[in-house]
Order: structure tokens, then C-alpha cells, then sequence
């Protein structure tokens, strides 16, 4: 098996790789959580500020475990999403271009994002996750909490939480290999490294993807391609028996070629523009939990940097950077009595922004901001009964350049047997302007200091009953979000840019329903959809369609074991029509245009050749869909790809 991993050097990142085994070597396994399984009592990591069991939240959540990343062979994060209620994705081309994710018809950057408990969110791609650069190779876990969840997290998390949870080392010394080819001459390899034993853990993941791609515009015949190197660090050690000290550290460097609209037909053309992103993640925490473990307390540090470079026909043309370092103290209390818990945040956070490059009205961008914000947060639980059980939350944020903000949320969890549940919530929320939104520069768009942040109300219900002695689960869910002070980019007659809050209101309402059956020990079929109304009402009390969000959303899922040591699944997803805008030659004023629905199959195969190895073959596109999730750019057609994987 040739391994080929070309993974190209970075000194900050890897002075703090260096100091960081130094410091840790020998270090611990994190606490493995259990499966999505109802009788091992899963744990969530995101639905509270202290983990708490599934059966005591009454968020909307869906898990992503293991077995399904592993069965399912995504190359990155988000195109497992489309899976999931609620969520939709919008790709702007090809592998490795530009990526939004959308909770419940909210906006891109409404969603937080954290892996490992770090947020990874952008400040200078406008507070969005860079989903095209975001790997799946060594993802173990993830965690989708749809509903705000402003009260425990802020500003980032008006519309919900993606948490991700990368793989750490569990037993012994082990290592993995792993090398695939396909079309569209798109490689990926990786190899990762990891020691464990009762007081430490250490696992060093390294991953490469190359793509020759395809073309983004609707003519011409210039690939567009790409190439992602990511390196993850994990580890812990066991100080104590009651301390202990975890570290992540994390380097990803990608770049991807697209295409422009050079002569302002509306649509791009065959162009040599690509972009450069390079981030760096460090975090550090150190937990400590009482002898009785009724006491329990976390210090975290971690310090993340962005870097984004952008060229046309290898020339520079325009950089934005970011660093956002956080500060957190979460101290909780629990009583046995009506299992009470009592929770409390203390957090300092600050974010740099420099852009340079860039133009609009006559002037290039030269621009270096930075913002702070204090926040503080209680959060308390308990269960008056065994039926019941109730939330309560609350978060003040000050924030040197707003007005201080302050979000609440309750929830409520009923029992009615053993096999059924009914959840509601009410929450408030809050997203502040992006630095973009504020200050930026691009292509005709300015920024609009004036603006205030947006604010949202949001009620949920929802039901889960599972039959069939567990084999067969449904989950409904019913939700309303009305947002205020709603930030939308305004067009001039001459296509010249800002952003302003719109007085008009905008409504979000939707629906969820997901299921899952086993219809025998070897055959299991997961199925979702998703209804969803996202409109905006501006000054004049005209009522309009948010863009690329589409009304009708489902997945269908089968998996089955053809034999012991094989595995095929099967996935379609569907996706409405939806609409966007084109910008046609001025003075054409521009215009809104609905792209069709598409569906996407895709066949996985995984064989378990012997206990170390693993061979699979994944058919992505199988209808060879011609489709389009943003307006002029096209995505990719049927491909193919194989692989092994050796564990040792």
C-alpha cells in the first residue's frame, strides 16, 4: 500500500506540536461516550454546560456516531449533514469550494461550530465554519443541536450547535493507514499514530486529499481542483484522580482553484483564481472533579488563527486574517436530590480581524479591528419527578462595541412511558455583526459600521417513541423562530453593496420527522425530512422567499450486512427547489431565479478483509445528478473511489 502524504510545514504549528508532546507525553484517554443507543444512556457534550445524558435534554439532536462515519466514507463533514433534519447545504461547485451550512432556514453563519469543545467559527470569513476545508477523516463523533443555543454559547449559536469530536487514542499502542484513489484524479491518504494506557493518551492523526476537480462554470473546460493537508493532536493525562489535563492541537492548510465573473455577465467563467487557507488550533484545559463528584470544574484556554489568501493568475489579491483566543470557567454543582444541577460560566473572549486587499467605491481595504466581550452564564437542571424534566438558562454578554445582550432559555422534558417523550423549548438569541458585515471590503461591497446586532424568539415541540422492543424509533418536531433586526446585503442600481438591518420582521417555521427500523438484525433503514418556510418581510411589509433554502429536504438511508464481514449502504438525498439571485449585464436589474430539485445516491461498500484490514469502494452521484446548489456553479457528476485501511 503506497502512502503518500506531501504534508507541508508550518513552524508556529508545529513549535506548539513540539512543546505540546514535551509537556504531555505520557498522557490520558478521554472518556469514551456510548453509542447512539437508548439503553446505554448516551451522553451529550453540547446540550448543557456540563455532559449530561440524552434522556434529560429536550433538544432537538441528532448523533452521527462511529460506525456510521465509518460505513458512510464522506471526504468531508458537511455532505454527511444533508443527512440530518433541519440542515442544508449549499456548495459552491466543486470539492473544496466555497460551503454553507443552514439550520432551519437560518443563516450560514447563525450555526456555532466546535471541535473538540473549541469554536471554530471564522471571524474573517464572516463568522461561518469553513466547511469546504473541514476533513472527515478522523472524525469519531458528531453532534448536531438544532435550536438557539445563545443562552450557553453566545452570539454564534443563534440557529444551533454542530459539535465534532475527533478521534483519540483508547487502548494500548495502535496505528492506522489508510489510502484511497477515484475519479476526477482525486487521492487521499493518512496515517495516524496513538499510546494509551490507565493515565494518559496521546494520538496523532495526519491527512492529505488531492483532487484534480472539474469545472465550476457552466462552460469552458478548466478544472478547478484542490488539496487539503490536516494534522490533529490529541491527548491527556491523568494528574490525579481527580485532575486532570487534555490538550487538542490542530493544523489545516488547503487550497482551491475558481472561477469569476470577470466581465459582469451574471455568471462565472473559466478563470485562474484560488485561495489559500491555512488555521491553527490550541486548546488546553484542565478539569477537576470533587472526591464525591458533586463539585466539578473546567479552566479552558484555546487560540485560534485563520489566514486566508486569495490570487488571480498567481498575483495576490486580497488576504483576510483572524485570531479569536477564549478564556472559560465552568463550574458546576450536583445534588442527588431530583438530580439538581447547577452550573455557572465565566468567559473572556477576543477577536482580531485584519483584511487588506480588496476593493470597493474607489478604495482598497486596509483595515485592523478587534473586539472584546465578557460574558456570564447560569444554567440550572432538575427533574421534580421521575416524569419531568425542566431547564433553565441565562447569558449576559458585554461586549465593548454593542449594547450588553442578554438570551434565555427554558426547556421542559415529560415522560409519559417509557417508549415515549414530549419536549418543548423557548428560547431568545443573538448574533452580532460580522466583521465583514462591519468593516469589509470585496468586489463592490462595503461594510456598514452602524450596524446592531439581530435578535430572534424561538418556541419548539417535539415527540419521540420508539416500538418494537427499540427497534423502531420516530422523532417529530415542530418549531418557530421570528428574527428582528435581520442583516441582509441591500444592492445599489449600479451593483455597488452594504449591509443593513432590515425593520421587517423574518419568520422561520418547519417541521422534522426522522426514523429508523431495524427490519432485522442485518438490515436497518433511517429515513428524514424536512419542511421548512424561511421568508423576510422588509420596510414595506413585503413578504419574500429566504435564498437557498429549500421548502422539502429528506435523506434515506439502508444499511445492510450482506455478509459478516460486509457491509453495503445506500443513500439518497433529496433536495427542493429553491431560489437565488442572478446578477444580469447592467443596467438589468437583477433578478430572482429558482434552481430545481435534484437527488443524490451514493453506494458504500466496506469489506473486512481480516481484522486489520478494511477494503471499501464508495459510488458518489450515482444518477450522475447535473444539479446546482448556487446559481452558475456546477457541481460534480458520478465518481468513483476505492481504498484500504490497516490497523495495527
Amino acid at each position: 500500500m503506497k502512502i503518500n502524504l506531501n504534508i507541508p510545514s508550518r513552524n508556529n504549528f508545529f513549535h506548539y506540536l513540539a512543546a505540546s508532546v514535551c509537556l504531555m507525553a505520557p498522557l490520558v484517554t478521554q472518556p469514551t461516550l456510548a453509542t447512539d443507543s437508548e439503553e446505554l444512556q448516551e451522553v451529550l457534550v453540547s446540550a448543557s454546560l456540563l455532559p449530561i445524558a440524552r434522556s434529560r435534554s429536550a433538544s432537538a439532536v441528532t448523533v452521527i456516531d462511529r460506525e456510521q462515519l465509518k460505513n458512510r466514507l464522506a471526504l468531508d463533514v458537511s455532505d454527511l449533514l444533508r443527512d440530518v433534519p433541519g440542515m442544508s447545504v449549499s456548495r459552491s461547485g466543486v470539492m473544496g469550494s466555497q460551503t454553507q451550512v443552514r439550520m432551519r432556514g437560518a443563516e450560514a453563519n447563525h450555526v456555532l461550530v466546535l471541535i473538540d469543545g473549541i469554536e471554530v467559527n471564522d471571524p474573517s470569513l464572516g463568522d461561518e465554519t469553513s466547511w469546504a476545508s473541514l476533513s472527515a477523516a478522523d472524525v469519531q463523533r458528531i453532534e448536531v443541536l438544532r435550536g438557539p443555543q445563545s443562552a450557553l454559547y453566545g452570539s454564534d449559536a443563534m440557529a444551533g450547535v454542530v459539535s465534532i469530536e475527533t478521534t483519540g487514542a483508547e487502548q494500548g499502542a495502535s496505528a492506522q493507514l489508510f489510502s484511497e484513489a477515484g475519479s476526477f484524479s482525486t487521492h487521499r491518504s493518512g496515517l495516524a499514530v496513538g499510546h494509551a494506557e490507565r493515565r494518559y493518551n496521546i494520538r496523532l492523526n495526519a491527512s492529505h486529499l488531492e483532487t484534480g476537480g472539474d469545472n465550476i462554470a457552466r462552460t469552458g473546460e478548466e478544472k478547478d481542483g484542490y488539496r487539503n493537508t490536516t494534522i490533529n493532536l490529541t491527548g491527556a493525562l491523568n494528574l490525579s484522580r481527580q485532575l486532570k489535563l487534555s490538550l487538542t492541537a490542530r493544523d489545516h492548510q488547503s487550497r482551491n482553484q475558481f472561477d469569476a465573473d470577470d466581465d459582469y455577465d451574471g455568471l462565472v467563467e473559466d478563470r485562474d483564481r484560488s485561495t489559500d487557507a491555512d488555521s491553527t488550533i490550541l486548546g488546553v484545559a484542565l478539569n477537576y472533579n470533587s472526591a464525591d463528584n458533586l463539585w466539578r470544574h473546567r479552566l479552558a484556554l484555546s487560540d485560534v488563527n485563520f489566514d486566508n489568501h486569495n490570487f488571480n493568475a498567481g498575483v495576490t489579491n486580497g488576504t483576510t486574517e483572524s485570531t479569536k483566543t477564549r478564556y472559560q470557567y465552568v463550574g458546576s454543582r450536583l445534588w442527588d436530590s431530583l438530580q439538581q444541577q447547577l452550573s455557572f460560566l465565566a468567559e473572556a473572549e477576543r477577536e482580531d480581524y485584519r483584511q487588506a486587499g480588496g476593493y470597493a467605491f474607489g478604495s482598497d481595504a486596509n483595515t485592523v479591528v478587534e473586539r472584546k466581550t465578557e460574558s456570564f452564564a447560569l444554567e440550572y437542571r432538575v427533574d421534580p419527578s421521575e416524569h419531568l424534566t425542566l431547564g433553565i438558562s441565562g447569558r449576559h454578554d458585554g461586549n465593548e462595541r454593542f449594547d450588553d445582550a442578554n438570551t434565555y432559555r427554558l426547556e421542559a422534558l415529560y415522560r409519559l412511558s417509557e417508549r415515549t417523550q414530549i419536549r418543548s423549548t423557548w428560547a431568545t438569541a443573538i448574533k452580532s455583526p460580522t466583521f465583514t458585515e462591519l468593516y469589509g471590503i470585496f468586489s463592490g461591497f462595503s461594510g456598514n459600521p452602524e450596524l446592531q446586532p439581530e435578535s430572534s424568539k424561538s418556541w419548539s415541540l417535539g415527540l419521540d417513541h420508539s416500538a418494537m422492543g427499540g427497534d423502531l424509533s420516530v422523532s417529530l418536531n415542530l418549531y418557530t423562530t421570528t428574527l428582528e433586526d435581520e442583516i441582509k446585503t441591500v444592492y445599489a442600481p449600479d451593483f455597488s453593496s452594504t449591509a443593513e438591518n432590515f425593520t421587517g420582521e423574518s419568520k422561520r417555521d418547519g417541521l422534522e420527522v426522522s426514523s429508523r427500523i431495524a427490519l432485522n438484525p442485518e438490515l436497518a433503514l433511517t429515513a428524514a425530512y424536512t419542511f421548512t418556510d424561511a421568508t423576510e418581510t422588509d420596510s414595506a411589509n413585503a413578504e419574500s422567499k429566504e435564498l437557498r433554502r429549500p421548502k422539502h429536504t429528506a435523506s434515506l438511508n439502508l444499511a445492510w450486512r450482506a455478509l459478516p464481514n460486509l457491509l453495503i449502504n445506500t443513500n439518497a438525498q433529496y433536495n427542493g427547489s429553491q431560489s437565488d439571485l442572478y446578477f444580469p449585464p447592467w443596467p438589468t436589474p437583477m433578478e430572482t431565479v429558482t434552481m430545481e430539485a435534484y437527488t443524490l445516491v451514493a453506494v458504500h461498500a466496506n469489506y473486512s478483509a481480516t481484522r486489520q484490514l478494511d477494503i471499501y469502494l464508495k459510488v458518489d452521484n450515482l444518477l450522475d445528478e447535473d444539479y446546482e446548489d448556487v446559481f452558475g456553479y456546477q457541481t460534480l457528476g458520478f465518481g468513483a473511489r476505492i481504498g484500504a485501511r490497516y490497523s495495527f
